[in-house]
């Protein structure tokens, strides 16, 4: 189990993080880049499981810049409440949110990001506007399309649903034919697979991105 604790990004924005500690002497650092919904149970299972595997784990709580203390379940008025708090949060500002995590964990060693639906645009634009990080992998990022001029500063993982229609297996395959040093994967799956409290999810292909996840860890951070 995890903690919370608050963060001060450099613009003088204070806001939660969920901290997941490892038992031992931390391999790095992850930073989980929220879905829609918050820093809700899921994503702490979801920060607890990368601690477990030996990483310091810190998930912002983005939606801080708007609504405190928000995390909700996967309902139509959910998606439509979360959806309404994201148009309000800039990446820019996300991404002062990434650096400020990066910053109080970093002494854990090299650090990588992971981040889920719209925290997987957060992971990509950090993969190239955030200094010192070691690996990004970005799950499903809708938006992802849309910022195919930046360049990366590290490795970068995509994770793509093959049934997916936030970003459709045409859309991605365009991602990956813009970026093809970087690695792709697809799965017989919709949006949101790797969370086990939505109806899309897809133990299978939960399963096999999270151990190319890890292995991207283990390669890019230790």
């Amino acid at each position: 189990m995890g903690k919370n604790i608050q963060l001060k990004a450099s613009d003088g924005h204070q806001f939660d993080a969920y901290v997941a500690e490892p038992a031992g002497k931390p391999r790095g650092l992850v930073i989980v880049a929220p879905e829609i919904f918050g820093v809700n149970s899921h994503i702490r299972s979801v920060a607890d499981g990368f601690a477990a595997d030996g990483y310091l784990t810190i998930a912002p709580a983005f939606f801080d810049r708007v609504q405190t203390k928000y995390e909700a379940g996967y309902t139509q008025p959910d998606i439509g409440a979360g959806v309404e708090i994201m148009k309000k949060i800039s990446f820019d500002d996300a991404l002062l949110d990434v650096k400020a995590a990066l910053e109080h964990g970093k002494h854990a060693g090299k650090v990588g990001i992971v981040g889920y639906c719209w925290g997987g645009v957060i992971a990509w634009l950090a993969a190239g506007r955030v200094d010192g990080l070691a690996c990004s992998v970005p799950y499903y990022g809708g938006a992802i399309p849309s910022f195919l001029k930046e360049t990366p500063k590290c490795p970068v993982m995509f994770q793509f649903g093959e049934t997916d229609h936030s970003i459709t297996l045409e859309q991605a395959k365009v991602v990956a034919a813009a970026y093809p040093k970087e690695t792709s994967y697809y799965y017989p799956a919709d949006h949101g697979f790797n969370c086990d409290q939505r109806g899309s999810y897809h133990a299978a292909s939960a399963k096999l991105a999270r151990e190319r996840t890890i292995e991207m860890f283990r390669k890019q951070i230790g």
